[in-house]
């Protein structure tokens, strides 16, 4: 699962930095990313990444599998450095080891069990989630260069962190006819492709890394926290300990990588093109202001 999301991060990135530059929160998009090769074959990696997530929920805790998630950033940033040439600061290096730390604390504190189903409260509380996300990404998306990143990767992460709360139950069904009429399965959905295309917006501001960061922070979360309140996730006795440092040190290391990631790519606007400049696609990369 970790190594699929991060090659996914990768390749969607290069998508969406070889596509126009998209100013507000419009579906198409995802049709215009949908022309590279390498954003099929990087949303091929992430559904695998999602199945091999979504079984993986059947017996253990949301707050595991939302963090483990987050160490496809390690994988995304070591491909982008061996293939693209990515310049990486020692802080950001120090901070992917920290987040390995972070994750190996909370696979120890995970107690396997299989999921409480959620009431119809849980459903409705979808929904809103749902039409509140749409809502925030339409003035999100007017953002631009870091800030942009950040605030619609940390949106994205909200929509595939309910994404997880849904599928924590359904990975529970006994059959094919129980995942096809639950309410959830079209919820997974739904939040899935909102997410997706809140991801690209992100990715498509500059810096994958602050994208990925914000994601991996604002979807670990609220993930964890429903599951330990409603679906009852499980710590091993005397663990509760590790949870925290887990949660603190994943999470610190996620938000310190939003501050300190640089653009990976950039699109330029009219007032950047220069003539001696104008015939280059892409120029390498570019370092944020302080």
């Amino acid at each position: 699962m970790i190594a699929a999301y991060g090659v996914a991060n990768l390749l969607q990135s290069v998508a969406a930095a070889r596509t126009d530059l998209h100013q507000g929160f419009q579906p198409m998009l995802l049709l215009r990313l949908g022309r590279h090769k390498s954003y099929l074959v990087g949303v091929a990696c992430q559904c695998a990444g999602f199945a091999l997530a979504f079984f993986a929920r059947r017996d253990l805790p949301l707050f595991l599998v939302q963090s483990a998630m987050a160490a496809g950033l390690g994988v995304t940033t070591l491909l982008g450095v061996l293939i693209l040439k990515w310049k990486l600061p020692r802080t950001e290096i120090a901070l992917l080891l920290a987040l390995t730390v972070g994750i190996a604390a909370l696979v120890l504190a995970a107690k396997p069990a299989p999921s409480r189903q959620l009431g119809v409260g849980g459903v409705i509380g979808l929904i809103v989630v749902l039409v509140l996300l749409a809502a925030l990404g339409f003035f999100a998306s007017r953002l631009h260069g870091a800030p942009g990143s950040v605030v619609l990767g940390a949106l994205s992460g909200v929509a595939f962190g309910a994404a997880a709360v849904a599928s924590r139950p359904l990975a529970s069904a006994d059959s094919l006819g129980q995942f096809v009429t639950d309410p959830l399965s079209y919820l997974l959905i739904a939040h899935s492709l909102v997410g997706q295309l809140l991801l690209g917006l992100a990715m498509q501001r500059g810096s994958t890394t602050a994208a990925v960061a914000a994601m991996d922070a604002a979807g670990a979360v609220p993930a964890a926290l429903v599951g330990l309140l409603l679906l009852g996730d499980g710590v091993w006795p005397g663990r509760e300990w590790l949870v925290a440092v887990g949660f603190v040190v994943t999470l610190s290391a996620v938000i310190g990588l939003s501050f300190y990631a640089e653009p990976q790519h950039h699109h330029k606007t009219a007032e950047e093109c220069e003539p001696s400049s104008a015939g280059l696609a892409f120029s390498a990369p570019r370092r944020s202001a302080r």
